[in-house]
Parts: structure tokens; C-alpha cells; sequence
């Protein structure tokens, strides 16, 4: 199989060639961008840092696109000698060559793919490939990809290949088909309208041979595992002057696996967005429910890989370290919550806004499990629940913040957040953690050459360190920053984490970096915390390290 991946590449680059000759290049245009990421970690028994076998660990990355007209060509080399901490299994990462190429051709009407591809059906619910290069995760399948839109305001999809498994391709075949109208665009009566609406529907179906799995109460009952697992789901996009839905429900159906310990029940999640925004104000409420749907092309896969659907994370993507220490990660198996957001900025001249006017945010989401009822074990349909009923509490976080301008150069952002997190999304047993973070983040604009940035944060928690337990991110913890940025080009920073209290480490970082066009490099040292890290609830653990690392980015 790795043979016919090679000579597919091989073929990628002399199709490539023929068709530069036969346009000319200078008829074409290439763009591309290349990344490198290097790690040296020691061993530091206070934080937990495990020494390291190789001294020097290494990432890199390069992407190429060609495009001539219709016409568009692109590969990837990725490389991993060795792949850095957190990148596991290392033996899966360990290695270098192409890991992504592909042939495109599109017109207004049509659009053809064959390779590797990402796509997404609505808000990904039961498809979505993707690739996000800092949490190691890569899902694109390779096959053949097709959008058709015979009029304007319709697209039609359809899709089938085989995701990527680090550096081959699992055996679960992936496919699928989409469609969305925007009616606006397709009844002439509404093209002026101020009601927007847009429908979609889609289906997505794996096919996976048989394997044997026992159910443990009858060591000779096979398991009867379905071969094809189809899910569907249906959206609406709406909008009417400044309101706004979204809402799209999906539904799986059996599909017993390693997630869900192999039991029967079907699957089905709801998300629902409403909003408001005017000048100086906007609001948003999201609201979703989720039973039981992990999605994967191989029904025996753990961790983050081989997802075909992506269960949008509605907690909101905090920045700041203190904020970002415990980070919820999606429980596709279940869960259900809400989440609230408001903006408001005071205008300018009045009490409170002052000569430059005041911004606030306020944010609050609440995640829990669902209400459910054991009814038996593997090959069973394992539990029923309760729609509208909740269960443990998972996840708690209100924040508020406040953005004032002080004067022509400097720039105030005070921040305070409540947070419950609760260890069981983590795999982890305890009780709840109740955490208050206290924010001020200071920028001064010193004069047109010079800017410092001024980050102080307090967090004060009632978990505690416990050998046992070994979470060093518990007690009570104080940081602060300094970044200077010199001119375009030079920026250096400064920032320390310390226990003071019921918690144990001293995470300094130092970092001096050069920005100059489109290229990057940044050279820093220091010790990283064990932990997780979190983008859109999608989640990789990151062990702790001591050490230096150095990262180039440039692009053409």
C-alpha cells in the first residue's frame, strides 16, 4: 500500500511538471511556507520532567501549492526526528516524507479533488477533516472529492477515501454526500429580502470490516459488529436584520466501539446559536446537547485520531495562562451545556466611557453530563437518558473583562473569571476545582520604535497538590510578563509562574525572537507545565519539559 502512496506522490509531481511546461510557469504562480520547531529538554524532578533519550528533538514542515488557472497541485514533507514531547506515540510520529499531495481542478460549476483533502459538512457534526500542526492531529482523507454547483446558491457534495493514520491510512473507507440552498440566492423574490436562510443536509457513512470482540459476561458471545455506520444531519442558517440562528441536529446510528465500550445505542447531538449585534453591542447564546457521538473510521481507536466528525466546543478559547490552565475538553460520548456572550462598549464622552471609550465582555458556560440510566453492558444499548434532564456538572466559567484606553499610549485590560472544573473530563478522579483568576494586562506604547506589555495574574484555588494525585497545576498560583517589542523586527520576553501556596514548581520563560517579512524565528528557555492543550475542545497532553526550543516559520 505504502508503494502505490509513493507512486501516487510521484505521479502528483510529473503531472505537475507537464503542465508548468505546457502553460509555463511563469503562467502559474507557486506559493509555500516552511516550519521548523526544535526541543533540548533535561530532566527536573520538581516539575516532573522526564529526561529525554534524544538531545534534540525536532518538527519541521514544508508546504507547496502550484496554481495555473484551473488548476491547482500541492504536497506537503513533514518530518519528525524525533517528533517533539507530546507528539505520542512517538513511534507512529517517528519519521520523514510526504505526507500530503493532491490534484485540483475547479471552475465556477465544478470542482474536482483527488488525494488529500479536508472537508466539512455544516458545523462538522458528522464530518469534518482538518489538520491543526500544534496538537499533532492530521484526519484528511485520501480519495476523490467533488462540489457541483449547478446554479447559483446551490452546492452539491459528494466524497470517499480513507483518513490518515500518521504516517499510513486506516482501513475504514469514509463517504459522503451534502447539499445547501440558500434560497436568498435561488428564489429571485427573496434576493432583496432581509430574511436570510440557508438549509443543508448531509449523510456520511464508514465502512469497516469485522473483527472479534467478546462481551465479557459471555466470553463465547461474539460480538455482531455493524460493517456500515451511516449518520446524518440536517441545518438551518437564518438571519433577519441583526438577528441571527444557526442550528443543526445530527443523528448516528449503532455504532459500538472502544468510545462508547462497545454497546448499541444510536447517537444524535443538537447545537443551537442565536444572536444580536448592533453598533457598540452584540450578544450570543449557544445551547447543545451530545449522546454518544464518537464518530471514527476504526471502531478500536483511542485518543484524538481517526475522527470523522468534530463536536464544535461552545466554552469560550481563553488566551491567558491562569484562564487556559484547566481547558474543557469536548465529551463526545455526552454531554450538554450553554454558553452566553455580551459585548458592550460605553461610548465615548460619557461617564463611565470616558475621552476613549470603554469595551466589556461578559462570558459564562456551563457544561454538564447527561441523565442517564444504566440498562446493561457491552453489546447491550448500554443506558437510556433524559433530554432534558442534567447530570454531573463538568465544566463552570464566568468571566468579565474590561478594555480601557488610559490615554494616547497606554492600554488597560482587567479580567476576572470564576471557574468549576471537574477531573472527570480529564480521566481523572476527584473532586471538584474551584479557581478565581484575577487579570491586568498593561500596553505601553512608549513612542513609535517601542511597546512593552505588562501581564500580572493571581489564581487562587481550592484544589491541592497531592503526590497522589500529581497535578501540578493545583494551589494557588502568581505570574507575571514582560514583553518588549523593538521596532518591526525584535520583540524579547520575560514571564514566571510560581506556587506560592498548596502547589509545587516555578515555570520561568525567556524568549527573544525576529520578525522580518514573512519569516519568524524565536529562541527560548525555560520549563513548560504538564498539561493539556486545548484548541476548540480538541485536546493533546502535554508533558512537562525543561529546556530550550527554537522555532522558524517563513512563507513565499
Amino acid at each position: 500500500m505504502k508503494v502505490i502512496y509513493r507512486l501516487a506522490a510521484l505521479l502528483l509531481l510529473v503531472v505537475a511538471g507537464f503542465t508548468a511546461r505546457a502553460q509555463g510557469i511563469a503562467g502559474g504562480h507557486i506559493t509555500g511556507s516552511f516550519q521548523t520547531d526544535l526541543q533540548m529538554s533535561h530532566a527536573d524532578s520538581v516539575i516532573g520532567a522526564q529526561d529525554v533519550d534524544e538531545k534534540l528533538l525536532l518538527n519541521a514542515r514544508a508546504d507547496i501549492l502550484y496554481q495555473n488557472g484551473n488548476f491547482s497541485a500541492g504536497l506537503r514533507f513533514e518530518a519528525y526526528q524525533n517528533p517533539l514531547l507530546g507528539f505520542e506515540p512517538k513511534n507512529l510520529y517517528k519519521g520523514q516524507g510526504l505526507a500530503n499531495y493532491f490534484l485540483s481542478y475547479s471552475t465556477d460549476k465544478l470542482t474536482v479533488t483527488a488525494g488529500n483533502f479536508y472537508e466539512q459538512f455544516g458545523s462538522g457534526m458528522i464530518l469534518r477533516t482538518y489538520e491543526d500542526r500544534y496538537l499533532g492531529l492530521d484526519n484528511s482523507l485520501l480519495g476523490v472529492n467533488v462540489a457541483f454547483r449547478p446554479v447559483n446558491g446551490v452546492t452539491i457534495k459528494a466524497l470517499a477515501g480513507k483518513q490518515r493514520y500518521y504516517w499510513n491510512y486506516a482501513d475504514g473507507i469514509v463517504r459522503g454526500l451534502d447539499g445547501e440552498v440558500n434560497l436568498n440566492s435561488v428564489v429571485k423574490s427573496m434576493a432583496d429580502s432581509k430574511l436570510r436562510l440557508t438549509f443543508g443536509a448531509g449523510f456520511v457513512s464508514k465502512y469497516e470490516g469485522d473483527e472479534t470482540i467478546f462481551q465479557p459476561e459471555n466470553p463465547e458471545y461474539k460480538l455482531n459488529l455493524p460493517h456500515n455506520v451511516g449518520a446524518g444531519a440536517a441545518r438551518l442558517d437564518m438571519s433577519y436584520g441583526n438577528w441571527t440562528l444557526q442550528t443543526e441536529y445530527a443523528r448516528k446510528g449503532q455504532d459500538p466501539s472502544a468510545d462508547n465500550d462497545y454497546i448499541y445505542r444510536e447517537g444524535e447531538a443538537l447545537m443551537v446559536s442565536a444572536g444580536y449585534s448592533q453598533s457598540g453591542f452584540s450578544a450570543q447564546v449557544q445551547a447543545k446537547r451530545v449522546d454518544n457521538m464518537s464518530f471514527r473510521s476504526v471502531r478500536s481507536q483511542s485518543g484524538q485520531m481517526l475522527y470523522i466528525n468534530y463536536i464544535p466546543a461552545i466554552t469560550k478559547q481563553h488566551t491567558y495562562a491562569f484562564l487556559s490552565l484547566y481547558p474543557y475538553a469536548t465529551q463526545t460520548t455526552g454531554e450538554m451545556g450553554m454558553q452566553a456572550d455580551v459585548i458592550y462598549s460605553i461610548p465615548k464622552g460619557s461617564l463611565f466611557g470616558g475621552k476613549y471609550g470603554t469595551d466589556l465582555s461578559f462570558n459564562c458556560a456551563v457544561i454538564t453530563g447527561l441523565d442517564t440510566t444504566q440498562v446493561g453492558g457491552r453489546g447491550t444499548e448500554g443506558y437510556t437518558s433524559k433530554w432534558l434532564s442534567t447530570g454531573d456538572l463538568y465544566y463552570g466559567d464566568f468571566s468579565v473583562e474590561v478594555a480601557k484606553k488610559l490615554n494616547s499610549k497606554l492600554k488597560l485590560t482587567a479580567t476576572y473569571a470564576y471557574q468549576v472544573f471537574n477531573p472527570v473530563v480529564e480521566g481523572h478522579a476527584g473532586s471538584l476545582h474551584h479557581n478565581n483568576v484575577l487579570i491586568a494586562d498593561l500596553t505601553w506604547k512608549v513612542n513609535k520604535q517601542h511597546r512593552l506589555r505588562f501581564e500580572a495574574e493571581w489564581l487562587g484555588s481550592d484544589s491541592r497538590y497531592t503526590a497522589t494525585s500529581a497535578d501540578r497545576r493545583a494551589g494557588d498560583w502568581v505570574m507575571g510578563l514582560v514583553e518588549w517589542n523593538i521596532g518591526r523586527h525584535w520583540f524579547v520576553s520575560a514571564s514566571d509562574q510560581y506556587a506560592y501556596n498548596d502547589g509545587i514548581g516555578n515555570y520561568y520563560n525567556l524568549s527573544v525572537g525576529y520578525n522580518h517579512q514573512a519569516t519568524r524565528v524565536t529562541v527560548g528557555y525555560g520549563k513548560q507545565r504538564e498539561g493539556l492543550l486545548c484548541i476548540g475542545g480538541v485536546c493533546r497532553q502535554v508533558p512537562a519539559s525543561n529546556g530550550l526550543t527554537f522555532s522558524l516559520t517563513t512563507s513565499f
